[in-house]
């Protein structure tokens, strides 16, 4: 498994839960609005693997030393479901009697279809980063929508708590897609809007300049969409 980092502590990213989250290093996405490069650029990786990185074996001592303190484990990236090895990561995980929610951008259904039937996962997190008429102007790059599609559909029809969101970036996205995404999703458990934060370092430092003009309401998104999910947040 490639660690990028590890949070010892969250009480935010797990609903409910006292966590540590887990960062995986690579992603298959390219958001520009991302706030971790060093976990999606081949080269950022490449580079911090020159400095003293956390190995798998220390973060299972680490869980180990936390067993009946913390109640799960966050599993986040980068993008998990590209690490070859991310199911029996999981499965490690589950016999130290950790919860784990797993964050994913939905383009590997396959990895879904396994936790699923194996009963690996106890929340799933997963970013809609568009309409899908506009998905490509958010992640970056070209993609299988089906696979998106298809891991939307296996998220709703499972019996594990869920959460679908979207990071809102002005330039990026407007009103109109959280309508078509508001169609898309409807009848869905819960869906969170997340304020695009102009801070720290981000994928595609130009986004920063060009964001800075553009204006969305979230309040008027959520008036707009409100009726089509059963919970519907806002995050700053």
């Amino acid at each position: 498994m490639k660690i990028g980092g590890l949070q010892k502590l969250t009480l935010i990213d797990y609903p409910g839960q006292i966590a540590c989250t887990v960062f995986t290093a690579g992603c298959n996405f390219r958001c520009p609005f991302c706030h971790n490069p060093e976990l999606v650029l081949p080269e950022k990786i490449k580079i911090d693997k020159k400095k003293e990185k956390l190995g798998e074996k220390n973060f299972f001592d680490f869980l180990e030393e936390r067993q009946g303190k913390l109640d799960g484990v966050c599993i986040t990236g980068g993008e998990p479901t590209i690490q070859p090895d991310i199911i029996e990561f999981i499965k490690k995980i589950k016999k130290m009697d950790f919860l784990v929610k797993l964050d994913t951008n939905g383009t590997n259904p396959l990895i879904l279809e396994k936790v699923y039937q194996e009963k690996l996962v106890d929340f799933v997190a997963m970013d809609i980063k568009n309409s899908l008429e506009n998905y490509q102007r958010a992640c970056g790059v070209g993609l299988n929508k089906d696979k998106i599609k298809r891991s939307v559909s296996l998220i709703r029809s499972s019996r594990v708590p869920y959460e679908f969101r979207t990071t809102v970036v002005p330039t990026i996205h407007t009103l109109d897609d959280f309508i078509a995404i508001g169609k898309w999703l409807r009848g869905a458990k819960k869906y969170a809007l997340q304020h695009y934060r102009d801070e720290g370092k981000i994928l595609d430092p130009d986004l920063r300049k060009k964001a800075k003009d553009g204006i969305i309401d979230l309040d008027e998104i959520v008036l707009k969409i409100k009726d089509c999910f059963e919970e519907i947040e806002v995050r700053s």
